[in-house]
């Protein structure tokens, strides 16, 4: 029988452990690289409940309620501690902050006054002051300026009065009309056939009739009182002539 030489079995187990290490990596591998994938999308996230809030430790705690604010958060072995607002401030929702909102104060110089005062739960309400509009609103829709309503001039008649929300609008008298104190426009009168037009109307004054018969008498009284004079001067010149 033929013998094989004792190097070649040698370099035949040699090669075979070589070819058995490098199968043992590939299932080492694959075995561990879906288990590390898997460790790194299925970690859970934490996910608090509508009514919870998370902490900056990451622990999720119960919000407080209105008119309360958190003074300390929750831990493993005790809940939220909430503490009151205080006067001059309010919360109006659910929350997980540390402070209240400050109340709106309602300034009268700004032409605003408090129609509802401020709570523990609810802000200040303003309100506008007769005569003035609102001209700045709050983001919440409220009034936090307002001004005095515009006065129509002379000549001018209010077309729209203005209100709590808007300026009053004025608007020019037609011809024929005028207006002393830009709230109306009236019509100007007619004279009589008794009367004379002594002055003319215009947007702010009305037509001013006279006596006719007043007016006769005084232009007749003019005319002899020129006679009067010129028969003087005459009669007076002929005198010195002589």
């Amino acid at each position: 029988m033929d013998r094989k030489p004792a190097g070649g079995r040698r370099v035949l187990v040699q090669t075979q452990r070589v070819n058995e290490d490098e199968e043992r990596k590939r299932i080492l591998i694959f075995l561990c690289f879906p288990v590390g994938y898997a460790a790194v999308f299925m970690v859970p996230v934490l996910s608090c409940q509508p009514k919870e809030y998370k902490t900056n430790g990451g622990q999720c705690c119960p919000t407080c309620n209105k008119g309360r604010v958190v003074q300390r958060d929750c831990t493993a072995f005790s809940g939220t501690q909430c503490r009151p607002c205080e006067m001059g401030t309010f919360m109006n929702q659910p929350n997980s902050l540390y402070n209240c909102f400050p109340c709106t104060a309602c300034d009268t110089g700004r032409g605003i006054f408090v129609k509802q005062n401020c709570t523990a739960t609810t802000d200040t309400v303003c309100d506008v002051l007769n005569g003035y509009y609102c001209k700045g609103l709050t983001d919440s829709n409220r009034c936090s300026l307002a001004e005095k309503h515009s006065q129509c001039e002379a000549g001018q008649r209010i077309k729209e009065p203005g209100t709590s929300r808007s300026d009053t609008v004025c608007e020019d008298c037609q011809p024929g009309f005028f207006s002393k104190d830009g709230v109306n426009c009236t019509g100007w009168k007619t004279c009589s056939e008794s009367q004379i037009k002594v002055e003319e109307g215009s947007s702010t004054s009305d037509v001013v009739c006279g006596s006719a018969s007043r007016h006769r008498y005084v232009f007749i009284s003019s005319v002899v009182l020129s006679l009067i004079i010129v028969i003087c001067l005459v009669t007076t010149g002929f005198v010195k002539a002589r």
